[in-house]
């Protein structure tokens, strides 16, 4: 969750312009390579756009000098141009983060809001009442400078846990940002930059379908590459669209959605203290209002909800922290799907299993051994494993197979950072999940081991 961007000449024009001013948007503050497209094939159409595909929003990303070093953008924003119906899926970590426990209080009094605002560079986690003063004098800040009230704002921060964030630079950073506000594809970019920080491509991606003859847009960037294990229950998400629903139907899309998407997902075990997944919707796509998740059109929106979130989650595992490719978990044959989503986040999550794929060694003992471990009871002589299209296990019983060709499959996905696909069978049941991880890299621990000094 923190950040160690490292300084280069250019930065200093940079820094010079912010030390005129609290923001500045200058491009090199923006230059950052952008994730694979990984949703899913369905039926909805890929857009560009982002955060900003959908009406009724503007975004902005700025630099104001929020980070520890270096000058990537900093402070995010999108605001809704009406009021927005709100969903909010949060960590169960206990020690949940100042931002957490306001958006969960917003939330719980109001159905809708207006902006999201989200700094880099300090967690505000751990910080105790004078965190959540600061997270109060933010969302008063904001209000004031776009003439709405606090509590139709939330907040998400993510960056080095224990630490104050630099009010003194956020502050008057705040006005000057909303001066900044757009609806380009710009704007949605620098919005999903400035949320990034020890990540190494920006998430951000959008989709479009038919419901009633109208578009709809659902749009979204995320952030995370290592403290990555989810249970909303670092990472953050933003979603936006322009469909017309309830807040009931609306709130329960999206949990569910989250469930099979940002909860499916795995780094390193280690869940934040910020997780956090905002998803607004402005109704400007002038669809006739969703009231039933269960109808025709709810089907169709939830559908492509979940692709979305999945395309943005599986960035997320891609780019774990010194990661070389991202693990695909296929569960079948469980009694439910939430038990196939438990077994293959087992697996994901099995730092033998994560490890041996880095050192492409196709030992499937480590995946039978994580799917007996995950809490779910089955039958082990149905249990069958497969690493690609190589079987390894059926029916409980160990195959003959090539070990030169299976470890061969995992050099080339690993040196292309592609997808290495795991099959699990555990019996006869029409339960199937997913989960998506990466594999566990000597990086990974040089990154970790000196993350604050």
């Amino acid at each position: 969750m923190g950040d160690h961007t490292p300084r280069h000449p250019s930065q200093l024009l940079v820094a010079q312009a912010a030390a005129l001013k609290a923001v500045s948007t200058a491009a090199e503050s923006f230059i950052i390579p952008a994730a694979p497209d990984l949703i899913p094939e369905g039926p909805w159409e890929k857009v560009a756009g982002g955060l900003l595909a959908p009406k009724g929003f503007k975004a902005t990303g700025v630099y104001a000098n929020l980070r520890a070093s270096g000058i990537k953008g900093d402070l995010s924003l999108v605001v809704a141009d009406g009021d927005a119906v709100a969903a909010g899926v949060f960590t169960k970590n206990v020690m949940c983060a100042a931002p957490v426990t306001y958006c969960k209080d917003v939330l719980a009094k109001k159905d809708t809001v207006r902006a999201v605002i989200t700094n880099a560079g300090q967690a505000n986690a751990a910080t105790g009442t004078q965190g959540m003063a600061d997270a109060v004098a933010v969302a008063e800040a904001l209000g004031k400078a776009l003439g709405i009230s606090p509590d139709e704002i939330l907040l998400q921060s993510t960056g080095v846990i224990g630490r104050r964030m630099k009010m003194e630079a956020f502050l008057p950073a705040i006005p000057e940002m909303v001066a900044t506000l757009g609806s380009t594809h710009e704007d949605a970019h620098r919005a999903a930059v400035a949320i990034t920080t020890t990540d190494l491509v920006s998430k951000e991606a959008a989709v479009k379908v038919i419901i009633g003859g109208k578009e709809v847009h659902i749009g979204g960037a995320a952030k995370g590459s290592g403290m990555i294990h989810p249970n909303m229950a670092t990472m953050l998400s933003v979603v936006t669209s322009d469909v017309a629903i309830t807040a009931e139907v609306w709130r329960g899309m999206f949990r569910r959605a989250t469930d099979n998407s940002f909860n499916a997902i795995t780094v390193d075990g280690d869940t934040s203290t910020n997780d956090t997944v905002i998803g607004l919707a402005s109704g400007a796509a002038g669809n006739s209002v969703i009231t039933d998740a269960s109808s025709k059109d709810g089907q169709v929106l939830e559908a492509a909800l979940t692709a979305l979130l999945q395309g943005l989650a599986k960035s997320i595992a891609w780019d774990g922290e010194g990661a070389t490719c991202l693990m695909e978990i296929t569960v079948s044959g469980a009694q439910s799907e939430a038990d196939a989503r438990i077994i293959a986040r087992s697996v994901a999550g099995s730092d033998l299993t994560k490890a041996a794929i880095f050192g492409h060694d196709p030992n499937w003992g480590r995946i039978a051994a994580a799917a007996g471990y995950s809490g779910i009871i089955f039958n082990q002589e149905e249990m069958g494993v497969s690493i690609g299209a190589t079987k390894l296990m059926d029916k409980g019983q160990p195959l003959e197979f090539d070990k030169v060709l299976a470890s061969q499959y995992l050099k080339d996905t690993c040196a292309k950072h592609g997808t290495v696909e795991i099959g699990v069978v555990v019996g006869n049941g029409s339960g199937t999940g997913m989960a998506w991880g990466c594999d566990l890299s000597y990086m990974y621990v040089t990154i970790n081991g000196s993350y604050t000094t």
